[in-house]
C-alpha cells in the first residue's frame, strides 16, 4: 500500500474526518482568541491611556472625593464617617460615600473613564499600617490633558473644602500626612497674652515673610524660630493655632519624644515641610532628659526618643537645614533647655510670654 492509498483510506474514514474537523475548529478558535488578545493589547497600547494613582500620593484622596461628587451612578460604595464639633459643643456627624474596591465607570467631558480601585491584601503601607491601594483610570484616546484637567478639578475641590480653615499635618513615617479634617480658623484676638505680645509676634512673622531678599542679600539663612514657654494651659498652642489662621498657614506638628524618631528622620521631615506651614515642636523639655539629672523627673519620659540635642541644633541651624521656614517650639520648663542653648541663640527679644523667646535674628 502506497502512502497515497493510506491517506485516501484515512480520508474516507468518518471518525478520522470528524476528529480532524474538531481539531481544525479548536485550532481556529485558539488562533482567534490569541488574535483578539494581541489586538486588545495593541488597541490599549495605542488608543487607550492608563493613569495609576497610589494611596501614598497626595492626589489619591482628592481623586476619591472628586469621584464621590461626580460619579453618581456608582453602585458599590464605602462609607467614611466624620465628626465636626461646633463651638457650642454640639457634634455634627456626616457620611461620605466613596467608590469601594472594584471597577466603576463614569463620564468626564464626554469621555467614558473606567476606574479600578485595587487593594492588596498581602501588602501593607508600612507608614500607615493599612493595605496598599491604587486607583487606576483608563480612558479612550491619547490626550493626556483629560487627566490633568480631572486632577486639577479634584485639587480645586479639595482646596474649597479647606478654604477659611487651618490644615493640620502630622509626621507619619518619613512624610507629612494631613491629620483629621481642616479646622475653623481661630481669631487671634481670642488668645490673650501680656502687653500686646501676640501682635508683636505677628508683626515680626509678617516682616520675616515679606523680606526674603533682605536675608538673601546678606547671606543670612532665611528661617525664623520662636520658643514659647510657660505652665500648661497658658495659651502656647492656642496662640500658634490662631497665628496660623491669621497668616493662612497650615501647622505641622511634631513631637520630639515620639518613639522611633531619630536625628536622620527629623532632618528628613524638616526638609519636606509643606509650603506655607508653621512647624510646631511641642514639649521639647521632655525629649532630652538624658542631658540632665533626672532625679525626681517622671520616668515616663525616659528613653522615648532617639533624637539628640546636637541633632536638634543641626536640624535648626545646620548645613542641611531647610530654608523659608517658620518654627515654633513650646516647653513647660524653660530652665531645662534655654541654659543649654548656645549663647548666640538666646538673643533678644527674651520675654515672659506667657512667654516667648525669639531665637536669634538669623534663626534659629
Amino acid at each position: 500500500m502506497t502512502i497515497i492509498d493510506y491517506f485516501t483510506q484515512l480520508g474516507s474514514n468518518p471518525y478520522f474526518g470528524a476528529g480532524f474537523g474538531l481539531f481544525g475548529v479548536g485550532a481556529a478558535a485558539a488562533l482567534a482568541r490569541k488574535g483578539m488578545q494581541v489586538g486588545m493589547i495593541l488597541f490599549r497600547r495605542h488608543y487607550m491611556m492608563t493613569l495609576e494613582v497610589p494611596c501614598r500620593d497626595k492626589s489619591y484622596q482628592w481623586l476619591l472625593q472628586w469621584i464621590t461628587q461626580h460619579a453618581r451612578h456608582t453602585q458599590h460604595l464605602s462609607v467614611e464617617t466624620s465628626f465636626q464639633q461646633h463651638e457650642t459643643g454640639r457634634v455634627k456627624t456626616s457620611f461620605d460615600f466613596i467608590p469601594s474596591v472594584g471597577v466603576h465607570f463614569f463620564t468626564y467631558r464626554g469621555t467614558w473613564i473606567r476606574v479600578e480601585r485595587n487593594r492588596e491584601q498581602h501588602t501593607l503601607d508600612l507608614h500607615m499600617g493599612v493595605p496598599w491601594e491604587t486607583v487606576t483610570l483608563t480612558a479612550l484616546g491619547r490626550d493626556k490633558g483629560i487627566y490633568f484637567s480631572l486632577l486639577e478639578e479634584a485639587r480645586s475641590l479639595a482646596l474649597e473644602r479647606e478654604e477659611g480653615k487651618t490644615v493640620m499635618y502630622t509626621a507619619v513615617g518619613s512624610e507629612w500626612r494631613q491629620f483629621g479634617h481642616p479646622r475653623q480658623r481661630r481669631p487671634l484676638g481670642s488668645v490673650i497674652l501680656d502687653d500686646g505680645l501676640g501682635q508683636r509676634i505677628l508683626a515680626d512673622v509678617r516682616d520675616f515673610i515679606a523680606n526674603p531678599k533682605w536675608y538673601t542679600d546678606r547671606g543670612i539663612p532665611y528661617r525664623r524660630g520662636y520658643l514659647l514657654h510657660g505652665p500648661p494651659g497658658c495659651g502656647k498652642s492656642s496662640f500658634i493655632t490662631a497665628l496660623a489662621g491669621e497668616l493662612q498657614y497650615s501647622i505641622c506638628v511634631l513631637n520630639l519624644s515620639e518613639r522611633g524618631l531619630s536625628d536622620d528622620r527629623l532632618n528628613h521631615l524638616m526638609s519636606l515641610v509643606p509650603q506655607q506651614s508653621i512647624v510646631l515642636l511641642e514639649d521639647i523639655d521632655a525629649a532630652f532628659l538624658s542631658r540632665e539629672d533626672t532625679a525626681g523627673v517622671k520616668a515616663a519620659y525616659e528613653g522615648l526618643s532617639r533624637v539628640t540635642f546636637s541633632g536638634l541644633l543641626n536640624m535648626l541651624d545646620g548645613v542641611a537645614s531647610a530654608e523659608a521656614r517658620i518654627l515654633f517650639m513650646t516647653t513647660n520648663y524653660l530652665e531645662r533647655q534655654v541654659l543649654a542653648l548656645p549663647l548666640s541663640w538666646a538673643s533678644d527679644p527674651f520675654e515672659h510670654c506667657s512667654y516667648y523667646v525669639c531665637l536669634c535674628d538669623n534663626f534659629i
